[in-house]
């Protein structure tokens, strides 16, 4: 099999590693952070006018026509530069909805605000007491007329502050746990009876509190089946997933090279620490852990392309597994070998080890996807 880039996907890289090297540092992500919604516009249109909004949509709807590969090639710049903008729910969230069950109309509506820049998305899935599983849904949309009314609460929802749009799980029949019975809805940001709590993450990025009272959307606001969305749902998340694992090498690439430049210059005993043997093998244990991340985030992205569903959950499960141990292997043995500056907010390293914590939690974490490949029948 054939790991090589294409020549499109090899300027692609070059591209969006260039792109953010101009205009990412340490210092202008504190700025970005600082923006309304914690990203910047300026940077987003940058994004915009390079065509990477429009990276997954087919060349009729004015995108790019790319695909897992040069999804996991964006995403992968992206962490390494610890980006803030909202990539991930704007583009891969909620164009992958838009690309897998929207209707012409719909795609007409919102796709070319997405590539150009003009709109972004949030997904709106997380509830209180629902945890990881995606069919523990308690908000409500109930029919009236050719439309619904939507009431329920949303939480952690990334971008929840700056989105345009809301994309909106909710159950339109049965109980609680039930994997039928659920919509997914497109409700507009500033609709009558949406509510937002805004606040920042750990990992420097923002995310809202909703609540939806109320909120009536018309029969145009459906994404695919209003009574069958969970088998969309899942598809989606597991992009998602998919992204975050490209991600996620990226900022265990960034905090590798950032620690073994910070033991070659720091010294001690008149030395530098980088020439004990027992940190150099630590540092070739980080990078045999991220190699193996790398590999999983690989087969991941093959794994999207699954034409049966378990298996494509399953694999993707599995790799995030692994990504997920790497990561905290990695993220602890930068932190440790930086010493006490590593716990400061002042080191960069520490918004990695931060970064790289919230994606491993993120839609599934190491123990609750173990478990569930297990019960697949896997091994990890």
């Amino acid at each position: 099999m054939d790991f090589d880039l294409t020549e499109e996907q090899r300027l692609l890289k070059d591209s969006i590693d260039g792109l953010l090297a101009d205009l990412y540092d340490f210092e202008s992500r504190r700025q970005y952070m600082k923006e309304k919604g914690g990203w910047s516009k300026a940077v987003w249109g940058k994004l915009a006018e390079q065509g990477l909004l429009g990276l997954p949509f087919s060349e009729a709807e004015g995108g790019f026509g790319g695909g897992g590969v040069e999804t996991m090639i964006v995403m992968e710049a992206l962490g390494k530069a610890m980006a803030v903008e909202p990539y991930l729910p704007a583009v891969v969230i909620g164009g992958g909805f838009l690309r897998h069950a929207g209707s012409e109309a719909q795609k007409a509506a919102h796709v070319p605000g997405i590539v150009d820049g003009s709109k972004t998305f949030a997904f709106a899935q997380l509830e209180k007491n629902s945890r990881y599983d995606l069919f523990d849904i308690t908000t409500a949309a109930k029919k009236k007329g050719d439309g619904w009314i939507i009431d329920g609460e949303k939480f952690v929802v990334l971008n929840g502050e700056n989105a345009d749009t809301l994309i909106v799980t909710a159950r339109t029949k049965g109980d609680r746990r039930d994997t039928t019975g659920i919509g997914v809805f497109l409700v507009p940001a500033n609709a009558k009876g949406v509510a937002k709590k805004s606040y920042p993450t750990q990992d420097g990025l923002h995310a809202a509190d909703i609540t939806f009272t109320g909120v009536e959307v018309g029969a145009d606001a459906v994404l695919g089946n209003a009574e069958d969305g969970l088998a969309l749902i899942e598809r989606v998340v597991d992009e998602a997933r998919i992204a975050l694992c490209a991600e996620a090498v990226g900022l265990m690439d960034e905090s590798l090279k950032t620690t073994v430049e910070y033991i070659k210059t720091r010294k001690q005993f008149g030395v530098a620490i980088g020439s004990f043997q027992s940190l150099q093998h630590r540092a070739s244990d980080m990078f045999v852990a991220a190699e193996q991340a790398r590999s999983m985030s690989m087969f991941a992205t093959m794994a999207g392309d699954f034409a049966d569903a378990r298996e494509r959950s399953n694999a993707i499960a599995a790799a995030k597994v692994q990504i997920g141990k790497s990561a905290k292997f990695v993220g602890q043995q930068s932190i440790q070998l930086h010493g006490g500056i590593g716990m400061t907010m002042e080191a960069k390293i520490g918004h990695y080890f931060k970064r790289l914590t919230m994606i491993e939690n993120t839609f599934g974490d190491t123990d609750y996807l173990q478990r569930r490949v297990a019960d697949a029948g896997g091994l990890i």
